[in-house]
């Protein structure tokens, strides 16, 4: 399996970016995906994640009204629309599969993961 994230960028404060993450395989629908980032200095950490049916989902409450995770499994494809961003939001961006169809944010069950993306927001 092999994960590939695309649609970072340097953008303003207040400004908007969509990142895509475009997965290798046949049994993308049958897993839950999440979106997670890592700030420097700081630890990986959890920003959104959907089942396998999208029918499920969950923010972290800083990134709650804000972001908007979906995923389209006819094109193996999760996505995470970003607006009114804040320059807290600045860290590597990573999309990831969990190991079940259902969605959770520990980071230990989510076994594949992509190359992350850079999110620059300056003030």
């Amino acid at each position: 399996v092999q994960l590939v994230e695309s649609g970072g960028g340097l953008v303003q404060a207040g400004g908007s970016l969509r990142l895509s993450c475009a997965a290798s395989g046949r049994t993308f629908s049958s897993y839950a995906m999440g979106w997670f980032r890592q700030a420097p200095g700081k630890e990986r950490e959890f920003v959104a994640a959907i089942s396998w049916s999208g029918d499920s989902i969950y923010y972290v409450d800083s990134v709650k009204g804000r972001f908007t995770i979906s995923r389209d499994n006819a094109k193996n494809t999760v996505y995470l629309q970003m607006n009114s961003l804040k320059p807290e939001d600045t860290a590597v961006y990573y999309c990831a599969r969990k190991n079940t169809g259902v969605l959770g944010i520990s980071l230990a069950s989510y076994n594949y993961w992509g190359q992350g993306t850079q999110v620059t927001v300056s003030s």
